[in-house]
């Protein structure tokens, strides 16, 4: 699965991931991980989540990463935001009052950037991600952010046999795995969500959890 994948989807419209609502789970649980107000947010993969409008109201300057351009300018347009842009070696900026989405590819990013993250909110980017590329995005992204950040990560486990990804389920164990020698993962809600995502229940799937984990040592 490589960056043309995603691209075409957006072209296409073919973008069911995107939600046109701010996700209920994030802002349950985001207060609780008490991320300093006024620290940076990564939020990977972006797309034109409505999260980052929310986020940003509780005060935390976003940075978003994204790699179709439509998606960064659909995000801008959809929401009145009027961006500055500039380009850099990683990408092109948009930036929007406490708003900025690089539209690059995340893997270039290095610690300058993201050391300065303090947060990290991921819905759509780890399981979004084949399982031969998700140790090293973790190893990249979550190892290069402040030693002292805290996270909140949202999977998917559902019987992969079922239905191929993405998005793809990503089991307890693999994400305990992968984040071993980064940050420590905690799930603090696992909930069935089958019934309430017909394209899932359309494919024959039996089980489908959303998982809910808080990344970073306890504060």
């Amino acid at each position: 699965m490589d960056a043309e994948f995603w691209l075409e989807r957006w072209r296409e419209g073919r973008t069911h991931f995107h939600q046109s609502r701010v996700t209920p789970l994030l802002q349950k649980y985001w207060p609780t991980l008490g991320v300093p107000k006024e620290g940076r947010v990564l939020v990977p993969l972006c797309g034109k989540s409505l999260d980052m409008i929310w986020l940003a109201a509780q005060g935390n300057p976003v940075l978003g990463v994204e790699l179709s351009e439509l998606a960064v300018e659909q995000f801008f347009q959809e929401n009145e935001l009027k961006p500055l842009t500039h380009q850099s070696i990683y990408g092109k900026h948009y930036v929007a009052g406490n708003i900025e989405i690089i539209c690059g590819d995340i893997f270039k990013l290095d610690a300058q950037i993201l050391s300065h993250c303090v947060g990290a909110y991921d819905r759509a980017a780890l399981v979004a991600l084949p399982e031969a590329m998700r140790a090293d995005y973790v190893r990249h992204v979550y190892g290069q952010l402040s030693p002292a950040y805290q996270g909140l990560l949202i999977t998917l486990d559902y019987p992969q046999e079922e239905m191929p990804g993405p998005p793809f389920s990503v089991v307890d164990a693999e994400v305990q795995a992968i984040f071993a020698d980064v940050s420590p993962a905690r799930i603090i809600d696992r909930r069935d969500i089958l019934e309430k995502e017909p394209k899932f229940l359309a494919a024959g799937v039996s089980r489908l959890d959303t998982v809910v984990y808080h990344l970073g040592a306890q504060p």
